[in-house]
């Protein structure tokens, strides 16, 4: 049987963690400055050295010292020391874990990255905590360029297909459904605050891969995932979306395993009460669904948080493995909440649980895991193990050569900007604007030609009018001078009437 030696109780009992129940997920709760992160690191050194990749994610910075061995030097040897004698762990010894740091901004570790197809309409939805509606908008904006290869990346990739589908509108109505303008721009409002928020750095190419986050060193032991989320946790949001798609990414490509004999990776959500204090209900909702739906796939989810009421009830119902630091009860709702955290455990008959739970030192928590078959085990006060790598913080050059001598180091270092939505339909558009534009000037031509050959054909009928004006006035004026002169020649007056007479008659037909 692989266990993970956890400490020992006051009674002698030793307390372990049975490698084939990890599965059943856990916690480790407690009020600030009573351990957690310790509990955490052994935890993970535990399931390092079991040849179980572990990822979790550091709040406080705390946890990059497991990739540093613990020394002599360091101002609590003493303490360890006596705690290790104390709980009879005779084969103690310093030791570093293979490490690996990550970073969503890039500034701590590997920059870690996904796209926005690989997110999915869905779980955007979630995160932006939009309507029924507004879901239904980004499902047709992810139908549409995906009937169209159109690739979605990063976000400036889905701010344009919403943009073309807004625009397309009447055309697109048919074929997929109602589409408002109002809801569109609701999205991209709620788009531009996750990109304030540095969503922009989180959504590129290329995208990690889940072997990444998987590996084995040669010596056996499991790669131990750090993600920098001292910057992070100021956007729960984006923080609780990450681990979830992480989680679901995990789920989705991970085979059935059942009950294995150690878990496939272990998970662990720190300051997990952030999480869920700042989630849309349809996002906690999401990350209970994984949890209880990932077990199967082998994967070790622990939550670590200052008190376990912080957690769901639904999340908190699929945990078997509990550990609890010291919480304290001045106020009538923190004593609420240890009441309901004392009665969470099995009970002990060698104490009473709910007043042990205020007493316990730093460094000391209560126990319970679950047995061969399942069972969670009687509670017990537990002095928790010291670890073997260094209590504290990796310093920046420390974590720099660490980052050098990674297994990623260049893979996901830089971001690549291959042709995507936002290009394909910038190009589209840019063609469709040149071909109004000819379309513009051909007809702004056409009206010109028009216009020109009307004034020609104007001037040429004023010109031949004019002739023949000229012509008839020419011509009455000879006729005219005729008369005179055959009226005046021609015997007297009479004649040169009648002729007079004659002519003008003539001239006014």
């Amino acid at each position: 049987m692989s266990t993970i030696f956890i400490g020992k109780d006051t009674d002698g009992t030793t307390q372990v963690l049975r490698l084939d129940k990890a599965n059943q997920h856990g916690v480790v709760a407690g009020a600030t400055g009573t351990g957690k992160t310790v509990t955490l690191q052994i935890l993970s050194e535990g399931f390092s050295k079991a040849g179980v990749p572990v990822f979790a994610a550091d709040v406080k910075g705390d946890l990059s010292g497991i990739s540093q061995a613990g020394s002599a030097e360091h101002k609590l040897h003493d303490k360890l020391l006596s705690r290790a004698e104390k709980i009879g762990l005779d084969d103690y010894s310093y030791d570093a874990m293979p490490t690996v740091f990550w970073d969503l901004h890039g500034e701590k570790g590997h920059p870690v990255r996904t796209t926005i197809t690989e997110l999915g309409p869905m779980l955007l939805s979630r995160l932006m905590d939009l309507t029924d509606t507004q879901e239904g908008i980004m499902n047709i904006a992810f139908d549409v360029a995906e009937d169209n290869e159109w690739p979605m990346v990063d976000l400036k990739d889905l701010k344009a297909a919403l943009t073309h589908i807004s625009e397309q509108r009447d055309m697109l109505m048919l074929d997929y459904g109602n589409i408002t303008t109002q809801s569109v721009g609701a999205i991209i409002r709620n788009l531009l605050i996750l990109e304030r928020e540095g969503a922009d750095e989180f959504f590129g190419e290329p995208a990690v891969k889940l072997s990444d986050l998987m590996r084995v060193s040669e010596s056996g032991k499991g790669f131990v995932n750090i993600l920098a989320a001292d910057k992070l946790i100021n956007t729960p949001r984006l923080y609780s979306t990450f681990l979830l798609w992480l989680m679901s990414e995990l789920f989705e490509e991970l085979p059935e395993v059942g009950n294995p004999d150690k878990p496939t990776m272990a998970f662990f959500f720190d300051e997990a009460h952030l999480v869920f204090d700042e989630s849309p209900k349809a996002l906690v909702d999401k990350i209970t669904q994984v949890a209880r739906l990932i077990r199967s796939k082998g994967v070790s989810i622990w939550f670590v948080t200052q008190n376990p009421a912080d957690i769901p009830d639904d999340v908190l119902g699929q945990i078997g493995n509990r550990i609890q630091h010291a919480l304290r009860g001045y106020t009538p709702k923190e004593q609420k909440a240890i009441r309901a955290s004392a009665e969470a455990f099995r009970p002990n008959p060698a104490f009473d649980t709910e007043e042990i739970i205020t007493e316990l030192g730093i460094g000391e928590a209560l126990v319970s895991t679950l047995d061969e078959k399942g069972r969670p085990q009687f509670v017990g006060q537990t002095l928790i193990r010291p670890p073997a790598s260094r209590l504290g913080p990796a310093t920046t050059q420390e974590r720099k050569a660490v980052m050098d001598e990674s297994p990623v180091k260049g893979v996901y270092d830089e971001m690549v900007d291959r042709e995507s939505a936002y290009e394909i339909l910038k190009e589209k558009r840019a063609k469709a604007l040149k071909a109004e534009e000819k379309a513009d000037a051909e007809k702004v031509k056409a009206a010109t030609q028009k216009k020109t050959s009307s004034a020609r054909k104007k001037t040429t009928t004023k010109s031949r009018s004019r002739r023949k004006s000229s012509v008839r006035k020419g011509v009455e004026a000879g006729a005219r001078e005729m008369a005179y002169e055959i009226g005046r020649r021609v015997a007297g007056p009479t004649a040169g009437r009648l002729l007079r007479g004659i002519l003008g008659s003539m001239m006014r037909r």
